[in-house]
């Protein structure tokens, strides 16, 4: 069992950038693939970005490649998510999660931890 607890979120102007990190407690941290997700108001939650067990393989979302970018230190038990170029789009609450599963996952239903997730938002 893993538990989450994401920080770094707040208020940005358009352009500009953010570091998201979700601090997770366990021993086991090292075994489990993690992931970002957002939800907007309205809106159902999307996947964000994601990495593997070990950091090396990382997945990203049409709509943020190339502006943000996953990763994760196992020794800190620590996943960050570095938001660059940041959109009025792209307010929402970020939540991280953890997989059981060692290689990347996309879908949410692969994802059986949560946090609490941290508020993003960007004005125009």
């Amino acid at each position: 069992q893993v538990q989450l607890v994401e920080s770094g979120g707040g208020l940005v102007q358009a352009g500009g950038s953010l570091r998201l990190s979700c601090a997770a407690s366990g021993r086991t941290f090292s075994t489990y693939a993690m992931g970002w997700f957002r939800q907007a108001p309205g809106k159902e939650r999307e996947f964000v970005g994601a990495t593997n067990w070990s950091g090396d393989n990382t997945a990203y979302a049409d709509s943020v490649k190339g502006r943000f970018t996953i990763s994760r230190d196992n020794a800190k038990n620590t996943v960050y998510l570095q938001m660059n170029s940041l959109k009025p789009e792209d307010t929402a609450i970020y939540y991280c999660a953890a997989s059981a599963w060692f290689g990347v996952r996309v879908s949410l239903a692969e994802y059986a931890y949560w946090g609490q997730g941290t508020q993003v938002t960007v004005s125009s």
